[in-house]
């Protein structure tokens, strides 16, 4: 691996965590002590104090908050806080919720048994907390009535009340006439 590329997955590494100012990089005259590690009473305390009481405790001074009068410091493994920001930041991130967007097509003339079966997966798809992409696609001439692909997808969100509500009307988008229909919040 180049020593460029090295250096890049190193920084995109520091971008996940803010860089926090420890022991000798603190460059203040006095700070706010708070913490469970602090052995006597939190306060504020002189940079030299406070960066004994972290070496007896072996422990680091980290600056917590630096625009606060006096910066916020408290005393801590600073690995191990790193550790536990990136997981926390890898939890978030699992955690967050991931929007799966279905497909169902029409042309402008579905028959009405095709209707039905893409009705019944459009169904289904909702109940399983996706959206729907519902559009009718024109070939050839059929873009000159549009307003067939339109009253298609209306009746489509129609018999599609009781499991999801349409997002947008109807919208021509080129050679597409698109609608969205998004799942109706699960009562609990």
């Amino acid at each position: 691996m180049s020593q460029a590329k090295r250096l890049r997955l190193d920084n995109r590494k520091k971008e996940q965590v803010p860089e926090l100012r420890i022991n000798q990089e603190i460059r203040v005259r006095e700070v706010r002590l708070v913490g469970d590690n602090v052995p006597n009473s939190q306060g504020i305390f002189p940079i030299a104090a406070a960066l004994r009481m972290a070496q007896d405790l072996e422990l680091d001074l980290v600056e917590i908050s630096p625009n606060a009068e006096p910066p916020v410091c408290k005393i801590i493994d600073y690995q191990k806080y790193l550790y536990l920001q990136r997981k926390k930041a890898k939890e978030m991130k699992a955690n967050a919720a991931k929007v799966v967007i279905k497909e169902v097509r029409f042309g402008p003339n579905t028959d009405e048994h095709d209707y039905l079966f893409k009705l019944k997966h459009a169904q289904s798809f909702l109940q399983e907390g996706a959206k729907v992409k519902s559009y009718v696609f024109f070939k050839g001439r059929s873009i000159m009535r549009p307003e067939q692909g339109e009253k298609l997808l209306l009746r489509f969100a129609v018999d599609l009340e009781e499991y999801g509500k349409a997002e947008q009307l109807p919208k021509l988008e080129g050679k597409r006439m698109i609608m969205m229909i998004a799942p109706l919040a699960k009562k609990k």
